[in-house]
């Protein structure tokens, strides 16, 4: 009986120190940090957009926290943009940082690919703008009208003609719509203010982009 006694109360501790040092110790050093001034509220379409890209599983393949240590030196490499840091986040509840890279990370679409028609193209049939592109496509946002029944003005998806259904015109839903809003809304070109390990990983990028070894690297 003792040591059944002694092994709860050693697993009690265990998770209390690893829940002190994991969820508390970082809320409390992050919680009073103030948004960048760049950094504005998402409308009300860029959040409904945000919900379009957790029920679509975007999540999944994609993560939102471009680095500049270890592994995600590359990032930098490939014209992410800077680091990510915890301000970055403010108005996201809940954060969708992500774990896989399947697909490219999307912290800074919105700066890399401003475009509509892209996104709108790319959502409703990847491979005809990435041929080895891995993403399934998602013609379910998106609406086949015969040419005959466009409206004048009305907007539809400039596709390839090998990706567009003979006789027909592909239009995008509200969906569609609010998901491209929220991906165009990932825009961080604003200076973050950060903390000490981020300056660091920021000078490490920088020094990457110019081919020049970074300080304090041997």
């Amino acid at each position: 009986m003792e040591n059944e006694v002694k092994l709860v109360v050693g697993a009690v501790l265990t998770l209390a120190l690893a829940t002190a040092a994991m969820i508390v110790a970082p809320f409390l050093q992050l919680k009073d940090v103030p948004p960048p001034r760049g950094l504005r509220a998402y409308t009300a379409q860029e959040l409904r957009g945000r919900q379009v890209y957790i029920s679509s599983g975007c999540l999944a393949c994609h993560t939102q926290q471009p680095s500049a240590t270890g592994a995600g030196r590359a990032d930098a490499l490939r014209g992410w943009g800077r680091p990510s840091v915890a301000a970055d986040y403010f108005y996201d509840r809940p954060t969708l940082l992500g774990t896989m890279r399947t697909g490219p990370d999307l912290f800074n679409v919105g700066d890399r690919i401003p475009s509509d028609d892209w996104h709108y193209g790319h959502l409703y049939q990847p491979r005809a703008y990435v041929p080895a592109s891995t993403m399934p496509a998602f013609p379910f946002l998106f609406e086949s009208i015969v040419d005959a029944e466009v409206m004048p003005g009305q907007y539809t998806v400039p596709l390839p003609k090998t990706a567009t259904p003979p006789g027909h015109k592909i239009v995008p839903t509200q969906d569609a719509k609010d998901l491209v809003a929220y991906l165009k809304a990932m825009r961080r070109k604003y200076e973050a203010r950060e903390p000490g390990d981020a300056v660091q990983a920021k000078a490490v990028a920088e020094a990457l982009r110019k081919g020049a070894p970074a300080g304090g690297e041997h």
